[in-house]
């Protein structure tokens, strides 16, 4: 709802929808009645439009997209041309946020006063979508056609001073937004306000129209490949240079209603709410996110100083918590601490923190080579290497070392957390919490849960990665969790389709085009040939068997070895400056395709007798998709994670699987399950020792029932464990 009410001769607006004060339509409904009730009344000389709760205008109400309710009189670009053609002065006071429509409607008021640490921004591109109640044409009017094409089609936030460098914002205030404004509201009480409708301005540098359009093309190519949206926000952006205002405004309608009926829309806007579904996790017990509260976390004990480590230290730092850093020896710690504050450094040159900012975050970092220095921390996550044995040892002195109430959490991403718990005397605090690289910039939190993990535990994991401003995920324990588990598949049949005829840029460009910012073999030399290979090794050690460059198959199923055959002629990826590809010199980034791995592949071909073949685009894209979706709902059917939100989260946030597509479970469902599990069947028959193609009995299920998205859950929990 608006509320309405009197301040001598200034009317107050506040919008008053908690959370956020979405444009809900009642809300819509409620400012235009309060406009035309303040525009009527004689008594009345200025308006001030505000919100409640210390916020503005968060924007349009997802929830009503494509519901004909949203359209209940007036709808947003009716609400904004009435706000505009007010006669009387009507002055957005902005506290918080004015995103989206609630810019759009900043934009149709005649002055804006902001508070100092208001963000403002249109983060429709990131839906799909654009700003469609006027936003491309007032926008430009207001602020110029350089900045319009920079923010619209980038979907960037922006803070106060860059709005009133571009010339958004009339005035900023550090006190009370709404005592200035109608302070303000008073002194231009009789001011004429047809200067100050953003519709009648011009576009100030229309003239450099086409470098300007050139360039933000340019930058979306780079940036927002595969994405529709950015491409038409830029075209309705520049349709404000050409023509009335009132012909922009058609033609943003016009390329409005193409993303609105556009799957990428649709795709992206569940990948929206799929992120705030995939948070909320519930326990067979009955325990859950609403019930269960996490312990407070104010110190937080960081054991490896390694790239994960330092990167998890500062991403704790920034989020205001107290970090003590743990080295085995003076030397790592030394080593450890200048990393990360080369991170830093690398901060304030890129002008993201100041000098200031930095010191104070580095003011709460303590580092040491004794465990006994934790004993009074709130939370520990161990971040050494990826050994069974060594975690093992790590926890069991934790467990002598920290207070009882302590949470600990390991940084794993495949090894078993009830093995790694079982070190300690009390596992119920115990969860794993998979971070991703670069730590201090990823968002996804891949937390899992051990057969004894308390609930507390949990919540307290769970609230670790609100703190530090990611998307906590709870899956169950098992091999891979969802992850790697699921991207495995994918990695090996990019190398099955290597070992068949394809060339390793082929795959990756497939996999690009797709819409993966890289493709498996550069992740491969950008990770490292020799992180994949060590994982091996670890993963076939409770199998006790051995592996070289003839190994075709581990534990019977088909594997390749060619990452071995690269392996063992020091060709590592880019740290050596030669991998699936080659490099100019060690560390640099731009491959190059090579000639000798091409004639390594061929004469692994010939000593395995593996035939080469011509293989269709559409066979590698749907080998290095359909099996990982396969294993998507073998982990539903296991109750290793519970709904396809929580995989599509996993999948997008931590291996930049494109999110156009919605993520692997949306996409199945988008091409047609019953194409999908048709395929994987082929697929099946053609390839019976790899066990990625065995069709899951919950995907046969889905589709024998032809069981609505919706309804896609997970079955009870198998008993047989996977580890």
């Amino acid at each position: 709802m608006a509320k309405y009410s009197q301040r001598g001769s200034v009317a107050v607006i506040s919008v008053d929808n908690p959370p956020v004060n979405a444009l809900s339509s009642h809300v819509r409904k409620a400012i235009s009645d309060g406009i035309v009730r303040a525009g009527s009344d004689a008594g009345i000389s200025s308006i001030v439009l505000c919100g409640a709760g210390g916020k503005f205008l968060a924007g349009a109400d997802i929830r009503e997209f494509g519901n004909m309710a949203s359209f209940d009189g007036p709808n947003l670009v009716e609400l904004c041309n009435r706000i505009e053609a007010c006669e009387k002065p009507v002055i957005a006071a902005i506290e918080r946020y004015a995103l989206g429509g609630g810019l759009e409607v900043a934009l149709s008021s005649h002055y804006r006063i902001a508070h100092q640490n208001a963000i403002f921004g249109f983060p429709e591109v990131d839906l799909g979508i654009l700003p469609a109640a006027s936003g491309t044409q007032r926008f430009p009017r207001l602020v110029g056609l350089k900045a319009a094409l920079h923010y619209i089609p980038t979907g960037e936030r922006f803070p106060t001073t860059k709005a009133k460098e571009i010339g958004l914002v009339d005035k900023i205030v550090d006190k009370d937004v709404l005592e200035v404004a109608i302070k303000f509201a008073n002194d231009v009480k009789n001011d004429p306000v047809i200067s100050r409708r953003s519709s009648r301005l011009n576009v100030k540098d229309a003239s450099n129209a086409q470098k300007y359009y050139e360039a933000a093309v340019e930058k979306a190519a780079r940036k927002n490949s595969g994405l529709l949206a950015p491409t038409l926000a830029m075209k309705a952006v520049m349709a404000s240079t050409v023509g009335t205002f009132e012909q922009g405004l058609e033609a943003e309608a016009k390329y409005r209603n193409v993303l609105f009926s556009s799957g990428q829309a649709q795709a992206l806007q569940y990948a929206f709410f799929a992120e705030r579904a995939a948070s909320q996790w519930s326990l067979p017990d009955g325990s859950n996110f609403r019930t269960v509260k996490p312990k407070p976390i104010k110190s937080v004990g960081i054991i490896g100083g390694g790239t994960m480590g330092t990167g998890i230290a500062m991403n704790a730092l920034n989020a205001g918590l107290n970090v003590l850093l743990i080295e085995q020896d003076q030397q790592f710690l030394k080593k450890a601490v200048d990393q990360l504050k080369k991170l830093y450094q690398g901060s304030i040159l890129l002008g993201k923190l100041s000098k200031g900012d930095v010191e104070k975050r580095l003011s709460r970092l303590q580092s040491a080579v004794s465990y006994d220095s934790l004993k009074n921390v709130d939370l520990v996550i161990e971040a050494v290497y990826e050994n069974l044995k060594l975690k093992q040892d790590v926890f069991a002195k934790l467990d002598q070392i920290c207070k009882p109430d302590a949470v600990l959490c390991t940084n794993t991403s495949a090894l078993s957390v009830d093995k790694i718990a079982s070190a300690t005397r009390n596992p119920e605090r115990v969860v794993g919490t998979h971070f991703f690289v670069p730590a201090y910039y990823m968002k996804l939190l891949e937390n899992i849960r051990g057969l004894k993990t308390s609930p507390v535990a949990i919540a307290t994991a769970t609230s670790l990665g609100h703190l530090l401003g990611k998307v906590p995920v709870l899956v169950r324990n098992c091999d891979g969790f969802v992850g790697n588990r699921m991207m495995k598949p994918y990695h090996t049949e990019a190398l099955f389709l290597v070992e068949e005829g394809c060339k390793p840029e082929e795959v990756d460009q497939v996999a690009e085009d797709f819409g993966f910012p890289i493709g498996v073999f550069k992740v491969a030399d950008l990770s490292g040939l020799d992180i994949g290979l060590s994982r091996l090794k670890e993963s076939t050690k409770s199998f006790n068997v051995n592996f070289d460059e003839k190994t075709r198959y581990l534990t019977g199923a088909r594997v390749s070895m060619l990452p071995l055959v690269l392996f063992n002629r020091s060709r590592l990826g880019r740290k050596t400056g030669a991998g699936w590809y080659n490099y100019e010199h060690p560390g640099t980034k731009v491959p190059y395709p090579s000639d000798a791995v091409k004639d390594l592949i061929e004469e692994y071909r010939k000593q395995n007798g593996i035939p080469q073949r011509k293989i269709s685009t559409q066979e590698i894209i749907e080998r290095l998709l359909f099996g990982l979706i396969n294993e998507g709902f073998k982990i539903l059917e296991e109750g290793i994670a519970q709904k396809p939100e929580e995989i599509d989260t996993i999948i997008l946030l931590g291996y930049s699987w494109p999110r156009q597509t919605g993520g692997p479970m949306f996409y199945a469902n988008s091409l047609g399950l019953d194409k999908v599990y048709s395929r994987i069947l082929e697929y099946g028959k053609q390839n019976v020792l790899s066990p990625h193609w065995k069709p899951s009995s919950l995907l046969e299920k889905f589709v024998s029932e032809k069981t609505p998205f919706s309804q896609w859950r997970s079955q009870p929990p198998s008993t047989v464990s996977r580890l």
